[in-house]
């Protein structure tokens, strides 16, 4: 039995869509990510499960109950909004306690359940402190604390890391899947940070205009994106499109662009001929996929000029004038580059990054 299924699930607030038609499944035990830009639905999606908005439309199952009519408290759900709202008054054991205490749980139980948790989060030393002697990470662990401290059937974070410095969220992101495997909780996590949602999740839901777009697990999200919209969010850096036109000379096919020309085998030939593509379409490649040289060759044919280049430590990214496009490459700090400003790129499109232009959505490939 699925933990929880969404079906055809609407939310509009007067005469915008803010949910539409969105349909899911999470499994028990499943870390299942959000992810989206800014006023995609994330937040919405959180609250119209909770029930905090009423859902326009649709079903809501969780635990195998249909709850779509039912108040927030009988839903047996907790959320953790982004914004951190502890009982400024009130020691982290209070803070952490008092789902326990509403629920009239025995103060025996209370004590031992806030300690085990405060152990797993590590704030045992802030249990008899205020919040305004916390640092931001001790608040959010302690917020996080008073989530789980009382089972439900679904826990559920709106972009919890997303006002904390970088190196508490990279630390923070470790004691999740901590967290998560310790306790077998069911877990939505809503973000906008892609890298989280990488990192953390065993599934993946892109939403955009409060429509899903792709449900993956990361590397299906990552590796064969359904259309442009997740191919250019997915990555860091994102992927490249390119416009180009297909042609036969000579019984071979070319992909012919503004710059450049890029032949194709025999073999990828043959299968891309059977996909029965148009003329005209675009094409995808990661950056980390653009082959660099110093010079031309077989491999790396297509004259590029460099625009910029960031260092990053451990990688370096280019951006690379083609033609009338500039792409991103990725490629390692000690890489040699052209003493003139100018490389040598190789473009080597997989039949899945095949995308069509107007449609916006990647062509599939034949099995």
């Amino acid at each position: 039995m699925n933990a929880l299924v969404v079906e055809q699930l609407r939310k509009t607030f007067g005469k915008i869509r803010a949910l539409d038609d969105v349909s899911f499944t999470v499994g028990p035990g499943e870390f299942f990510c959000v992810v989206g830009r800014t006023n995609a639905g994330k937040s919405t999606l959180l609250k119209t499960i909770a029930g905090i908005h009423r859902a326009d439309g649709g079903r809501l199952i969780i635990g195998g109950r249909d709850v779509i009519s039912l108040s927030p408290h009988e839903r047996r759900v907790s959320l953790l909004f982004q914004n951190i709202a502890l009982f400024p008054t009130r020691t982290g054991f209070d803070n952490m306690a008092f789902p326990l205490r509403t629920a009239n749980v025995s103060s025996d139980v209370v004590s031992r359940r806030v300690r085990l948790i405060a152990q797993m989060l590590k704030v045992e030393h802030v249990l008899d402190r205020l919040p305004q002697t916390f640092s931001g990470g001790e608040q959010q662990r302690v917020a996080i604390g008073r989530a789980i401290i009382h089972p439900t059937d679904l826990l559920m974070l709106d972009e919890p890391l997303t006002n904390l410095d970088a190196s508490i969220r990279i630390r923070l992101r470790i004691e999740f899947k901590k967290l998560h495997r310790d306790l077998g909780q069911t877990i939505i996590y809503v973000t906008h940070d892609q890298v989280e949602a990488m990192s953390l999740s065993d599934r993946i839901a892109v939403l955009d205009k409060g429509r899903v777009q792709q449900i993956g697990s990361p590397g299906e999200v990552y590796q064969r994106p359904v259309n442009r919209f997740v191919a250019e969010f997915i990555g860091s850096p994102p992927m490249n499109i390119l416009n180009a036109e297909l042609s036969e000379v000579d019984a071979k096919l070319w992909l012919l662009g503004a710059g450049f020309k890029v032949a194709l085998s025999e073999s990828e030939g043959n299968r891309w001929r059977a996909m029965s593509l148009p003329r005209q379409l675009s094409f995808g490649v990661r950056p980390e996929r653009m082959i660099v040289a110093a010079g031309p060759s077989d491999e790396a044919p297509i004259g590029a000029e460099i625009r910029w280049v960031e260092h990053l430590g451990n990688r370096s990214i280019l951006a690379l004038r083609v033609g009338d496009a500039v792409v991103k490459a990725v490629v390692m700090p000690d890489h040699p580059l052209g003493a003139d400003g100018r490389v040598w790129v190789g473009l080597r499109p997989e039949p899945e990054h095949l995308l069509d232009r107007e449609s916006g959505v990647f062509f599939q490939r034949p099995t």
